[in-house]
């Protein structure tokens, strides 16, 4: 009876120890405050939350999510070693490092028992850099317990980096084709035609408002002109403008697209894209999420028949959200230097990874040498 309570004891006490290091972590991480010296008044307290905000502005929320993850799972792992994730130590981190590439049998989670990629491991570091920094620590990534065995750990089980597959221009027509033309037809048409032609992150997409400044969550505005539509973005490298021109057909046209998904929404304030009620015959208040464009594109790369050669499951892992990206940049026939400004980058070599075998073989060195 006795061991009986104590089995079913042990997990909620397990999981309320997460949840007070979870909600110290918190409090640590929220260190913006007024120096001790100084008394606080309600001008100053409104400061300090402003000055949060800000601080959780300074990165994207998706980011912010990835990182406080980053952190449980390392917090979690350093109490099941017996050691405290405070101050930071280069040799517990290098030990967590070895750990997430060649897992022991103490994994503090299930998905955490299978080797991780050289990527995401590159990833973790980041995030733990990040939360020592947001608790007043200096994490050096320099130190040779930190630097010797991630050099090690990329030497030995790096990988070429797997990319997602590019929408080509005869994928997208065919993707559009499968939707209907009741409301939620209309805003996923526009969805997809807008992502494709603008090369738009989904974040970038559900973000838009209609004019400026009109939802504090926004992270863009649209302006619908006679040659096109401009869209003044803030992402992750700063404010910038992308340029839509009107297509070639109105059936294809992604201007025409979101001109008739606003006009039948009656959508003219607030977002741009939002949900739909059930039968997709209602627009609703509530900002479409970035998870409903990847799931579209699946669902629409499905529908569509493309890659159909490959098992379901496979064709799924194929494409994402970044496959518009990559379709116009592997897709438009002009100088590189347009597709790197409307695609945002800072460099063309960031536009050249999104360019899936666009330029293969167009240059024939082995002939140009002679052979």
């Amino acid at each position: 009876m006795d061991s009986e309570s104590e089995k079913s004891t042990s997990a909620p006490s397990d999981a309320f120890d997460d949840a007070q290091v979870d909600e110290r972590d918190q409090e640590e991480s929220d260190k913006i405050a007024l120096p001790s010296h100084i008394a606080g008044s309600r001008t100053l307290d409104r400061l300090v939350d402003t000055a949060r905000d800000y601080a959780k502005a300074a990165t994207a929320e998706n980011t912010n999510k990835a990182y406080a993850a980053d952190w449980k799972h390392f917090a979690r792992w350093c109490r099941q070693k017996g050691t405290d994730p405070l101050p930071p130590s280069s040799e517990m981190i290098g030990l967590y490092l070895t750990d997430l590439a060649a897992p022991t049998n103490g994994a503090p989670s299930r998905s955490a028992a299978r080797p991780l990629s050289v990527s995401t491991i590159d990833r973790r570091l980041s995030g733990l850099t990040w939360n020592y920094a947001q608790r007043g620590f200096t994490l050096d990534r320099k130190d040779r317990h930190i630097a010797t065995v991630l050099a090690g750990i990329k030497r030995k089980h790096a990988r070429p980096p797997v990319q997602k597959e590019a929408i080509l221009p005869e994928d997208i027509l065919a993707m559009v084709a499968t939707l209907d033309f009741d409301l939620r037809g209309l805003r996923d048409r526009a969805v997809l035609l807008l992502g494709y032609a603008g090369g738009l992150r989904r974040s970038e997409i559900v973000s838009l408002d209609v004019g400026k400044d009109h939802t504090i969550d926004s992270r863009g505005w649209i302006e619908i002109l006679k040659d096109g539509a401009v869209l003044t973005l803030n992402a992750k490298t700063g404010w910038r403008e992308v340029e839509i021109g009107r297509g070639s057909a109105e059936q294809t046209c992604p201007v025409h697209a979101l001109e008739q998904w606003l006009h039948f929404s009656k959508i003219d304030f607030g977002p741009v894209f939002v949900r739909t009620s059930r039968d997709g015959k209602k627009a609703l208040d509530a900002r479409l999420s970035d998870k409903h464009v990847a799931r579209l594109i699946k669902t629409t790369v499905l529908n569509s028949g493309i890659r159909s050669e490959l098992p379901e499951k496979d064709r799924l892992a194929l494409f994402s959200g970044h496959s518009l990206r990559a379709g116009l940049a592997s897709s438009a026939e002009v100088d590189e230097r347009y597709v790197q400004k409307q695609l945002g980058h800072a460099s063309a070599e960031m536009t050249r990874r999104y360019q899936r075998r666009r330029d293969r073989f167009r240059v024939n060195l082995t002939k140009a040498a002679g052979l």
